[in-house]
């Protein structure tokens, strides 16, 4: 059972949302595995506050022309529809931050004269949480692309019954990376101008991908209600509303749990789970 919670926009609690599902799926006896993919700012730790192992480099295979050997006749350059390897009169250059890694430039190469290296982009940690297993990756400085890391993160999740993956924030590559194989996608909003319209924006990438959702409401009595209306209007299934509680915000800042810190919330979030599992099964 994957099961991705996403949102449209930053700042709607999603992580919020993620490390406490992990955390009471765990106390009702799941085995649960919390993948953080928002591995451009990963935070999950500061909640769940895992003991991690070393971390392990990860990337992409990259050309490596031997020169010697090159004719430069311009096959690699041809087949490369992102411009990461360019021949020219006496030269080839390549461009790691523009390479995909899919290899095709030294299939075509006729010499054999490109095998690939390793180009790091990140590292992943593993590790737990108490009863939670937890893996989550971090993007190198200055590298463009997360998607890689992200597999990385993924690949590394061990077998367990249901795996949470907190997604990057948007509707981009990296989310769509995070959600693509998922079960079912929770999207975390607010009831805001701005969250609406990125949820619609998330409604549409989930759609697109078919994969079941739901909806969850944070800081849900805010606002004009237009949220809660849209999600009706669509047929979206309305998981659970977390109320604009000034104590939630307070043990977030200190790094804490909702469902250590606000133990009357645990009623809500048993709930949210409950649901969540129904949904997932319903649609398996």
């Amino acid at each position: 059972m994957k099961v991705a919670i996403a949102s449209g926009k930053g700042g709607t609690g999603k992580t919020t949302v993620a490390t406490n599902v992990a955390r009471v799926a765990a106390d009702s006896g799941h085995s649960v595995a919390y993948l953080d993919c928002d591995v451009e700012a990963p935070n999950g730790h500061i909640f769940l506050r895992p003991e991690l192992g070393a971390a392990t480099p990860v990337g992409t295979l990259i050309p490596k022309v031997d020169e010697a050997e090159c004719t430069y006749c311009g096959a690699c350059s041809e087949f490369c529809q992102y411009g990461a390897i360019a021949s020219l009169e006496k030269v080839i250059l390549v461009f790691p931050e523009l390479c995909h890694g899919c290899g095709g430039c030294s299939m075509v190469c006729p010499l054999e004269a490109i095998t690939e290296v390793l180009h790091e982009t990140g590292q992943i940690e593993v590790g737990s949480a108490g009863s939670v297993a937890f893996v989550h990756g971090l993007l190198n400085v200055g590298q463009a692309m997360s998607p890689p890391v992200i597999k990385a993160v993924k690949r590394a999740c061990p077998p367990v019954d249901f795996v949470i993956l907190d997604a990057p924030p948007g509707t981009s590559c990296p989310v769509v990376e995070s959600v693509r194989d998922c079960d079912y996608v929770v999207l975390v909003t607010e009831p805001t101008p701005f969250g609406l319209n990125d949820l619609k924006l998330a409604v549409e990438m989930v759609r697109t991908l078919g994969v079941p959702f739901g909806a969850v409401i944070n800081r849900s009595d805010i606002g004009d209600g237009l949220t809660q209306s849209y999600c009706e209007q669509e047929g979206i299934a309305v998981l659970a509303e977390i109320p604009d509680d000034r104590r939630i915000a307070q043990a977030y800042s200190r790094g804490e749990m909702i469902c250590d810190a606000l133990p009357e919330y645990r009623a809500l979030l048993d709930d949210l789970v409950r649901k969540i599992i129904r949904n997932v099964e319903e649609k398996l």
